[in-house]
């Protein structure tokens, strides 16, 4: 059983699952998935992961999302507090989101993941 967290909102939003890294590598290798990371462009450019899509929470709005076709939505930040908020706006704004990476980017690198930079 996975575990799920409820993400704060003004709505009564439903259960986030939190993704391991194995699931987002499967999903990103299989094109299951579109992982949209809600940190800061400075943060993005940095670190990311190969493949995600940013849409910054400071200024998060549903309709930068690219369409994801069949794809999951999965939210990405840091360490997995963002991404929790990024799917309370998202549902707010009428775009419900069931998943996010929980241990976000840090534990991506401390996977010995491959990171993309643009620095």
């Amino acid at each position: 059983t996975r575990a799920m967290t409820t993400p704060t909102t003004t709505q009564t939003a439903p259960p986030v699952e939190n993704l391991t890294t194995d699931d987002i590598r499967a999903g990103l290798a299989n094109d299951t998935i579109l992982l949209i990371d809600v940190r800061e462009p400075d943060e993005f450019a940095n670190a990311h992961i190969a493949g995600s899509v940013l849409v910054p929470l400071s200024s998060f709005d549903v309709k930068k999302i690219p369409a994801p076709g069949p794809r999951r939505l999965v939210f990405s930040c840091r360490s997995g507090r963002r991404s929790l908020t990024a799917a309370a706006l998202a549902f707010d704004q009428g775009l419900p989101v069931d998943a996010h990476y929980a241990g976000g980017i840090l534990d991506w690198i401390a996977s010995g993941e491959p990171i993309e930079s643009e620095i």
